[in-house]
């Protein structure tokens, strides 16, 4: 019989978890609704799972909200999701209050529309010292626009013109979006999907995943719950041998 009893103490919380929320189309097809009803209860559930890891001592919590290939979708669909995000970061400023959560940005930030752009900084300014869960909402992210963006940011530095034995793996991370944040320990997919979908490629090169059925607005705290109990029962190696 399974135990999926999650274990509390705080070395054993996964710090930073990333979440593909993925099935918002299809849950709204099930409803025989628009998908942009479909993406409306994602958001919902956004908010319930962002509580339920800010309760249980996560200290990061990245959310593929919208990747460098979603432009590809209907001028529609992409524009009710922007209006989402909008809504959600004007909106909740008391929940974050309440609950110490800091919000941050990984992503393409310029390419964002410009009202968008403007409400993320805001955001990012008005709960900068909120000392709880952080949430990273990778919005325009794509994992490999990260790193062309890193090495780009590094081949402006005079110091490093020719040396190429100057470029280290660390040296890498710190032109990443969020260099201050660790690894995710943990990368969660819902839906049932088996792919990376091009999300945090670099720092996900020692992540577990969990592949959870249910479709995103459908997800739960308990369903976070199971993920996490699944994730301490893992033995991590990182390449080594546990003796």
């Amino acid at each position: 019989m399974r135990d999926d009893k999650l274990d509390t103490t705080t070395n054993s919380i996964p710090a930073h978890v990333g979440i593909i929320m993925d099935g918002n189309g299809r849950w709204a097809r099930k409803q025989n609704q628009n998908r942009t009803q479909g993406h409306l209860e994602g958001l919902k559930t956004a908010k319930r799972i962002v509580k339920a890891a800010s309760d249980m001592g996560i200290a990061y919590l990245t959310l593929y909200a919208f990747s460098t290939e979603n432009w590809k979708r209907a001028a529609e669909e992409v524009g009710f999701i922007m209006g989402l995000v909008k809504r959600y970061l004007i909106e909740e400023m008391d929940f974050y209050r309440q609950n110490g959560i800091r919000i941050r940005h990984a992503g393409d930030f310029p390419g964002l529309p410009e009202d968008i752009g403007q409400e993320i900084q805001k955001a990012l300014e008005d709960t900068k010292d909120f000392t709880g869960l952080q949430v990273i909402l990778a919005l325009n992210y794509g994992g490999r626009d990260e790193i062309c963006r890193a090495v780009r940011r590094m081949a402006r530095e005079p110091k490093f013109s020719g040396e190429a034995a100057a470029v280290t793996e660390d040296l890498i991370s710190q032109y990443l979006d969020n260099p201050d944040i660790p690894d995710p320990d943990l990368i969660i997919r819902t839906a049932g999907e088996l792919r990376t979908s091009n999300f945090l490629l670099w720092e996900a090169a020692y992540s577990e995943y969990y592949i959870s059925d249910i479709l995103w607005p459908d997800w739960t705290e308990e369903d976070l719950r199971l993920a996490i109990s699944d994730f301490q029962k893992r033995e991590r190696r990182f390449g080594g041998v546990i003796k």
